[in-house]
């Protein structure tokens, strides 16, 4: 039998067509969010020129993801989760539609916008990290998630500097309209690739509490959350504050493109390395000198800030990355697969996470907007950027308490053999 292009490139795995489908969906969703979210903020900076302005749309946007990521949960439990991921692209689709339609005066609907767009993310990562959950086996984990990592870095190093250059090409606005026009175009690509998913109903109540508490019962699951939320911590103002940097230092779309580019073919190069190299048994050391790394290179550009220095950030961010998260990824999920009800109960561990992660965001971007009200953002920016970046390195600290009782930390549990609600099989395979 002939070799997928896929297994082609990273070896000998199980490739499903839910899988091929999921990692699609991932692929355009990646490439949208590539052309588009990075310039969103920039396009709301020009327009105010406040980061205050900012964070309060970036806020509303992690208060609002959580929110939703319950009451997906619950859907995801009545109706069929394919149905929630497209709900997730369609809200996603409104975001820059409204964009598009707001135009110059995008800046004083912030709170409208950040809500559209927590509620589009908490919809379609609910439903794409349980179908991942469901679609994956723990022999084909490390290899989903590093190919999806090739894919994100792959649109990482196109969208940016495309948008870059059509933006610099075109009058006042109107190339932020056309990039947004063209990310609208792929959400709704990415819709109607939904279509071909194999129906995934689910039955049963909705167990939230139960699956937050379990946390008390069980260890593993304990330091896991403890770790998303420090991870939340860090990613909640870095989302936005590095990419404004790159503007303020350069004054130039096209140098937030060359950033884009270079940084995430640095990524790519790593996630495939990562990808291929990857064990069970070095998961925990990966993660820490990824963290590791992750914090040290936040001192190339807090104190004294220039576009060369931004540049050697980006590379050096690009390949601690795919250390920490292509493991800490998968170690979620397994640990996720050997917790109680894991079956059953696989929607609430995707929320409860989801809650923990999130939550770790709000902290970060309520601490950033405390820093600059009651001190000059010159000179509280880089404190707190340095403060909030030891995120990813506390990550470690939680991970390296997980145990499993058998070697290896493989599922006790394996959904892909497993009914669901409609009486097909969850199929063979996130950030």
């Amino acid at each position: 039998m002939k070799k997928s292009v896929i297994q082609k490139l990273l070896g000998d795995v199980e490739v499903t067509r839910d899988l091929v489908l999921l990692l699609t969906i991932g692929g355009l969703y990646a490439l949208s969010i590539a052309l588009s979210n990075t310039f969103v903020n920039v396009y709301l900076w020009k327009q105010s020129g406040e980061f205050i302005d900012l964070a309060l749309y970036n806020l509303t946007a992690v208060i609002f993801q959580p929110l939703t990521f319950i009451l997906a949960g619950r859907w995801a439990k009545k109706i069929d989760r394919v149905i929630v991921l497209r709900l997730g692209v369609i809200f996603l689709a409104g975001f820059y539609t409204t964009v598009l339609l707001l135009g110059d005066v995008a800046n004083h609907y912030l709170v409208i916008l950040g809500a559209l767009l927590g509620i589009g993310f908490g919809f379609y990562w609910l439903a794409f990290n349980v179908l991942t959950f469901e679609i994956t086996e723990p022999e084909t984990r490390d290899f989903f998630n590093g190919f999806l990592g090739l894919l994100t870095s792959f649109a990482g190093m196109i969208g940016p500097i495309v948008s870059g250059y059509i933006i610099t090409r075109m009058e006042q606005f109107t190339g932020y309209s056309v990039i947004f026009g063209i990310s609208l175009t792929l959400f709704v690509v990415a819709v109607l690739m939904s279509f071909l998913l194999k129906r995934r109903a689910a039955e049963g109540k909705f167990f939230f509490r139960q699956i937050l508490a379990e946390r008390k019962n069980n260890a593993n699951w304990r330091h896991i959350l403890h770790a998303h939320f420090f991870q939340g911590l860090r990613e909640g103002t870095f989302i936005f504050v590095i990419v404004v940097w790159v503007y303020i230092a350069t004054g130039s779309e096209l140098a937030i493109g060359t950033y884009g580019l270079v940084a995430s073919a640095v990524q790519f190069i790593a996630y495939y390395t990562v990808t291929r190299l990857m064990k069970p048994s070095f998961r925990k050391k990966s993660i820490l000198i990824g963290g590791a790394i992750l914090y040290a290179a936040i001192y190339l550009i807090v104190f004294d800030l220039s576009f060369a220095k931004l540049i050697m950030y980006g590379i050096v961010i690009s390949i601690a990355y795919p250390m920490l998260l292509v493991p800490y990824i998968s170690l979620t999920y397994d640990v996720i697969g050997k917790g109680w009800k894991a079956a059953e109960m696989r929607i609430e561990y995707i929320v409860v996470r989801e809650v923990f992660l999130n939550s770790g965001r709000i902290v970060s971007v309520l601490t950033f907007i405390g820093a600059i009200l009651l001190f000059p953002e010159e000179k509280s920016i880089p404190v707190v950027l340095a403060i909030l970046g030891i995120g990813h390195f506390i990550i470690y600290f939680f991970v390296r308490h997980v145990r499993f009782s058998k070697p290896g930390g493989g599922e006790s549990y394996s959904f892909a053999r497993q009914k669901n609600g409609d009486g097909g099989s969850t199929g063979g395979t996130s950030v």
